[in-house]
């Protein structure tokens, strides 16, 4: 699909990576991270961690093979409310990306944009140089943080907002400039730019080619290839609806948010709360299914899948 549609930069996350383990194509990759695992010894679990980083890495490498930009690769979900450990998760994937020969300046590092980890994003930009990506991102509060914490990226999703007012409201269908989802990103986007912010806004998780093109304008979108292949097909002219000039007249006031602060302006927000908690599970839930895989190839002799 990366060859196909030739995208600047591409993203992984724990679903996508368990998702192309279970690939026969990919099964070469899964059977080195195991025998790395292995080789760096330990105990079973060390073993397993170190064989799901290695796996993560091998992943990028490959997408770094066919992208001109960088690759997203994500901290374990587990590690969301543990500053020092995604700390060190970062770190940790930073190094086994320079032993494949591969510099910091091509990757971006997801990290769960709870408090925790945008702290934890601040200290890697800052003190390691270390660029991020802040990922589940639902809400203004973590927006405004994360464009505080100086971080390099973030990732507000846009469909899965919009999955929740479908599924706690009585409207089920919204026009793409009336999508909650929309709004949030268009918000955002006007909050950085009227206010200088160079944290760059790149829309995710897209549920039809109407939301992309309302965020016409945006820094970056990341977009699926089933979504792609649809846009493919259209040869319509699109006219930014997002701008620099547009943002910098728009009635938003800049903010300061303290722990105390985005703690409470995060927790107003019902659909943020949810889904923040919710994403964070099932990351945490495909990362253990990862784990369970790599575990058949590291307490046995064969390779996994044999």
């Amino acid at each position: 699909a990366i060859e196909e549609y030739k995208p600047l930069d591409a993203t992984t996350n724990p679903s996508l990576i368990l998702a192309a383990a279970q690939m026969p194509a990919y099964q070469e990759l899964v059977d080195d991270a195991v025998a790395y695992g292995k080789k760096l010894g330990g105990s079973e679990e060390e073993q397993i961690k170190n064989a799901c980083d290695k796996l993560f890495v091998l992943f990028g490498a490959e997408i770094l093979k066919r992208i001109p930009g960088r690759v997203s690769t994500e901290v374990d979900a587990r590690l969301s409310f543990d500053k020092e450990g995604m700390i060190q998760r970062a770190r940790r994937l930073i190094d086994l990306y320079k032993e494949a020969g591969i510099g910091k300046d091509r990757i971006l590092i997801k990290l769960s944009s709870t408090w925790e980890g945008i702290q934890a994003g601040k200290v890697l930009e800052a003190e390691y140089g270390i660029h991020c990506n802040m990922t589940l991102l639902f809400s203004f509060a973590q927006a405004v943080a994360c464009a505080e914490a100086g971080v390099t990226l973030i990732s507000p999703f846009v469909g899965r907002i919009l999955d929740w007012y479908v599924a706690n409201g009585d409207k089920k269908t919204y026009e793409p400039s009336e999508d909650p989802g929309v709004k949030s990103v268009t918000k955002i986007y006007n909050y950085y730019k009227k206010f200088g912010y160079k944290t760059i806004v790149m829309g995710a998780s897209f549920r039809n080619t109407g939301e992309i093109k309302a965020l016409t304008g945006c820094d970056y979108l990341t977009i699926s290839p089933k979504l792609l292949a649809e846009l493919s097909k259209e040869y319509v002219k699109l006219t930014p609806t997002l701008s620099i000039k547009e943002a910098q007249a728009c009635q938003l006031e800049k903010i300061h948010l303290d722990e105390k602060a985005f703690r409470w302006l995060h927790n107003e927000d019902q659909m943020a709360v949810e889904k923040l908690s919710d994403g964070i599970r099932k990351f945490a839930a495909d990362a253990i299914k990862l784990e369970r895989m790599l575990k058949v190839g590291v307490v046995s002799h064969c390779p996994p899948g044999t």
